[in-house]
């Protein structure tokens, strides 16, 4: 059986070739010093004092750490900097550090507080008490490369799995702070500032994390929606030269996955324009000279950081329902050098194995809601995807994404059962509706996810793959169950104890070991007893060729005591939810290839497409 429900949304939301990598300067070793304490660390360039967390988590944590340099005035749109020495003091790590400043998806309400700090470059590290040489696990945080902050302390994550890792948990510049990207911020600067803040910070730790007990050899980038995006962005660092320098292992939930333009396209310039003309650094001319553009970039340098904010919140809020203004661009030469879908397929990654998943329902909050009919249909998909062409969209309409009048009522799929898919019946939608969102959660989802894995498969690397279909599938829910967010016990509709003990530990397995394979008591469900055979406990190594190629595992549930019935107001279906006790896991292994009405010959497309979409 499978649940029409839902869960409150919890998103906010890679030879020989050297490259001009942002490195750390190593500092002067640092002067003898006779405190004892425990939890005091010397970076050489600071010294932290640690706390423990509380007295029944065996957790102890260091908070706001500074990694990198202020990324202030001349420094904006720069690579990072090294911190500057500051031993006057030994400084208190017990407080979290100010959020960078954010900006929210499109359309943005007015009552979201958009404002932050730019100095925040810090990260947070969590080791278990007596930590020594344990693997490490390494966080970057999503919200559309928009929004966010360092704020989970993996405390379930890490308590489920016997304390077996060190967390460690990171910011970076946001929204047009990390990501304006043109011409001349090229050439005077960085495209992809926030990626290579992540990057820096992955230096920080190959250098500075035995200090808190954790292995520089053995590091997992994780992430779920931008913060997955940003563990593929660092698989495809530098076109995938880096080998296992930095990271060896990379989870990457939902990665999101947005058009992905070259730094000079017209969209990114027009928004470089946007926000220099909001900022009062741009009169709205036509024609901007080399010179001029030189001034309008040193302006938007000069300009306070309150100015800016606000101006990147108005450019944030005229563009297309549910995108980011600022998003990662693609650099000739630079950190991301080629399309996802072409470098990916072409296996040129960073790291050793990956696990990669996405939610059955990723699409519905990103898209216009308002898709009533076949031209709505279409004239959204130039809107979103301004370069596709009549034939693509042809074949879009008649071949890959046909439309079919197959039902009024909003249910979940079963993704390999027969009767209608993904393509016109959704948890949220029917119809041309559902059509745009499974095209979108295709193209920026679902189908990296897949590429993902399968760039990990031979030559000496693995990939694994899941689908999280618990209802409602929607983007976000899988947090909880990953203990991304903590669990409160029972009381998440549709996702039981046995769900977050089976996939929290299939998560730490992967983090120590590098395979995600459980046991079969956890597949089952812990609360039943149950150790026959499941698919999980011999997880598969996902390809995209062979006999046994596409394969993943599908998480789904059943039963459980309901909580909230199905109802539809307006038009606007509100899924039911079941809860504890009596929700069982249902895990099952399939083939992506031809799950949901054959999702993999579509990402065949997109990929052919991918320079158009462009993904």
């Amino acid at each position: 059986m499978h649940h029409m429900s839902s869960l409150t949304t919890l998103l906010c939301l890679s030879a020989a070739t050297v490259h001009a990598s942002p490195q750390w300067h190593r500092p002067p070793p640092p002067p003898h010093h006779n405190n004892s304490s425990p939890l005091l660390v010397d970076l050489g360039y600071a010294q932290y004092q640690g706390f423990q967390e509380t007295t029944d988590t065996r957790m102890n944590a260091w908070m706001g750490i500074r990694y990198a340099a202020p990324p202030t005035g001349s420094q904006r749109w720069r690579p990072p900097q090294s911190p500057r020495s500051n031993r006057s003091t030994i400084i208190q790590a017990d407080t979290a550090p100010p959020r960078c400043p954010q900006s929210f998806q499109s359309p943005v309400s007015p009552d979201l507080s958009y404002t932050g700090d730019e100095d925040c470059l810090f990260l947070n590290v969590f080791a278990p008490e007596g930590a020594k040489n344990l693997p490490v696990f390494f966080n970057i945080h999503g919200g559309g490369y928009g929004a966010g902050a360092a704020a989970g302390q993996f405390d379930q994550l890490t308590q489920v799995n016997d304390y077996g890792f060190v967390s460690v948990a990171i910011q970076y510049r946001l929204e047009s702070f990390g990501f304006l990207a043109s011409t001349a911020v090229q050439n005077d600067g960085t495209a992809n500032a926030g990626l290579l803040d992540q990057h820096f910070a992955l230096q920080w730790v190959q250098q500075h994390i035995s200090k808190f007990g954790g292995d520089p050899r053995r590091v997992t980038i994780a992430g779920q929606s931008a913060g997955a995006g940003s563990v593929e962005m660092q698989a495809l660092a530098y076109g995938g030269r880096d080998g296992t320098k930095y990271f060896d292992k990379g989870i990457a939930a939902s990665p999101y996955t947005p058009v992905l333009y070259h730094y000079n396209d017209p969209v990114p310039e027009q928004h470089y324009l946007k926000l220099a003309q909001e900022a009062g650094c741009y009169n709205g001319s036509t024609t901007v000279r080399r010179d001029a553009d030189r001034t309008i970039l040193r302006c938007l340098r000069n300009v306070d950081s309150a100015t800016l904010q606000t101006a990147n919140f108005n450019v944030g809020g005229g563009i297309n329902y549910g995108s980011w203004a600022f998003v990662p661009a693609v650099v000739d030469g630079g950190f991301i050098q080629d399309l996802p879908s072409n470098q990916l397929v072409a296996g040129r990654v960073n790291g050793r194995v990956v696990l990669t998943s996405h939610n059955s329902n990723e699409g519905a909050e990103f898209v216009d809601p308002t898709i009533k009919t076949a031209s709505d249909f279409d004239n959204w998909l130039l809107s979103e995807y301004p370069d596709l062409t009549q034939r693509d969209i042809d074949q879009i309409n008649n071949v890959y994404y046909p439309y079919k009048d197959e039902s009024d009522v909003p249910f979940a799929t079963c993704g390999n059962c027969g009767g209608p898919n993904a393509i016109n019946v959704g948890t949220f939608a029917t119809g041309h509706q559902q059509r745009a969102i499974e095209f979108y959660s295709e193209a920026t989802f679902d189908c990296p996810s897949y590429w993902l894995a399968g760039s990990y498969s031979g030559r000496g690397k693995s990939g694994y793959k899941y689908i999280f279909s618990i209802p409602s599938g929607k983007h976000g829910l899988d947090q909880v169950a990953e203990s991304l967010i903590d669990y409160p016990n029972g009381l998440v509709a549709n996702i039981g104890g046995d769900l977050h003990a089976a996939l929290t530990t299939a998560w730490g397995n992967f983090i120590k070991t590098g395979n995600p394979s459980i046991s079969n008591l956890l597949a089952n469900g812990n609360s039943t007893g149950d150790t026959s055979p499941n698919p999980a406990s011999h997880w598969p190594e996902f390809t995209f060729n062979g006999r046994n190629s596409w394969q993943a595992i599908n998480l789904n549930n059943t039963g459980g005591v309901l909580y909230y019935p199905f109802t539809q107001v307006s038009g606007l279906p509100s899924p039911a939810q079941y809860m504890d006790p009596g929700l069982m896991n249902n895990f099952t292994q399939v083939n992506g290839y031809t799950w949901e009405g054959g999702i993999g010959r579509r990402c065949d497309f997109l990929r052919s497409i991918g320079s158009r979409i462009p993904v």
